[in-house]
């Protein structure tokens, strides 16, 4: 518990261990706040828009990786409630928390500090992070966290309506890409994951990062950032602010997407800085395929001039891969990529 980030990080200044090395720093200059990355209004996807809305989250899937989605269905009061939820528990009693504290990365539903495994990094990400499987729910359930007394059933109402929307926009994109209805249903969406990260106030946020640069391995991520600013997207070299907007998710395409459908949507880098001032709490909800799925090209995708660029794998096969190289990018694909 002593090694959590929120139980220490006041009035101290910043320790080695967490500064990054030069050329990964997000340093002092200003990100721009980006108000070009896509906003999406899926209730026009129940009207006469509905290929418009199908478009754009094709064309924000191919040019940015990333786009939100407002008057989504998801209820407002959900989704302020479970954002406090999160909260409360991040604020509860050190002894409150102790039991869900593990640092064993087999551990299902565990709280902990930096990475997964934290004891092999040579640099610490400035975050402490809930983690726990959504599926099957009335399982899973038994091991969350029991406080906040309303955590599991806030929590379980949330995870429910999130894997709805997820579903609802993959349905969208297997669309745009002429799938059949219901292609990213059953194995390649089974298996939600929720992690919740907390970020406190920094005393120095231009030498370390919350999360370091990566691209999510898993199918799509539907991400409450909160209100507060840190995400941070890379688009032609350059890093872009995510502005957070009320009552939006943020979505963004997971490798698994962009090798099904043969690098017609990418899966881009993305990472989240701190700030001094304020604490940040996120909730992702990564919707993955279930370990023993099988992942490959699309192959109605594949057109003459187009050939399968990735290999048939099993989705645990590259989760073990991803794990071992950190989430590099480059390398995580490399290995799946046929000559």
């Amino acid at each position: 518990m002593e090694k959590l980030v929120s139980s220490w990080y006041c009035d101290k200044t910043l320790p080695q261990s967490y500064i990054f090395p030069p050329e990964t720093r997000p340093g002092k200059h200003i990100i721009p706040r980006c108000n070009t990355i896509p906003v999406v209004d899926l209730s026009k996807a129940l009207e006469h828009d509905r290929t418009n809305i199908v478009q754009q989250i094709l064309m924000a899937s191919q040019e940015f990786g990333f786009f939100q989605v407002i008057n989504h269905g998801v209820s407002e009061n959900l989704f302020n409630d479970t954002m406090n939820v999160f909260k409360e528990f991040f604020e509860m009693p050190a002894v409150d928390k102790a039991h869900i504290y593990s640092e064993d990365p087999k551990k299902p539903c565990r709280l902990y500090t930096s990475r997964p495994d934290n004891d092999t990094e040579r640099v610490h990400l400035w975050r402490d992070c809930l983690k726990h499987p959504c599926h099957p729910l009335e399982e899973c359930i038994k091991i969350w966290p029991e406080k906040p007394t309303r955590y599991r059933d806030t929590v379980a109402a949330y995870s429910i309506e999130a894997k709805k929307l997820g579903l609802r926009i993959l349905e969208l994109v297997a669309e745009g890409l002429g799938l059949e209805s219901g292609y990213f249903g059953d194995k390649l969406s089974e298996s939600p994951i929720l992690s919740v990260n907390h970020y406190p106030p920094c005393p120095d946020p231009s030498l370390t990062l919350g999360v370091s640069k990566h691209s999510d391995p898993n199918l799509i991520t539907i991400l409450h950032q909160g209100d507060v600013r840190g995400l941070q997207v890379l688009k032609d070299g350059e890093w872009i602010g995510v502005e957070p907007l009320r009552n939006a998710f943020v979505v963004n395409i997971g490798h698994q997407l962009q090798i099904i459908s043969n690098n017609k949507l990418k899966s881009a880098e993305h990472r989240a800085v701190t700030n001094s001032t304020i604490a940040r709490t996120t909730a992702a909800l990564f919707i993955s395929p279930s370990d023993d799925c099988i992942i490959e090209p699309v192959k109605s995708l594949n057109d003459a001039d187009d050939s399968q660029l990735y290999r048939a794998f099993q989705y645990k096969e590259f989760l073990r891969h991803y794990i071992s190289v950190m989430g590099d990018t480059e390398s995580c694909l490399e290995r799946y990529k046929l000559a």
